[in-house]
């Protein structure tokens, strides 16, 4: 599996920062397509595409908790 390299760090840094990614294909797949679907568009609803990653990649609700604290966290640590 190729990682886009801002995605990698991104995720690297998570966990330097004692955030556990979750094992698994399909979480890894979310990670993916949430991050190229707000580089598209920064403004999209993140509730609504972790609910779609959910439903798109099977995810648990252990795993949609991740994604939307993975997501907000990195919203709060990027300068605007």
């Amino acid at each position: 599996m190729v990682l886009h390299p801002f995605l990698f760090c991104r995720v690297q840094e998570r966990i330097d920062m004692t955030t556990i990614m979750p094992e698994g294909e399909a979480i890894r797949k979310a990670v993916k397509w949430i991050s190229g679907e707000l580089q598209e568009d920064p403004n999209k609803s993140l509730q609504k595409l972790v609910n779609n990653a959910v439903s798109r990649f099977d995810l648990s609700p252990k795993e949609a908790e991740f994604l939307t604290e993975f997501y907000r966290k990195d919203k709060v640590d990027v300068p605007q």
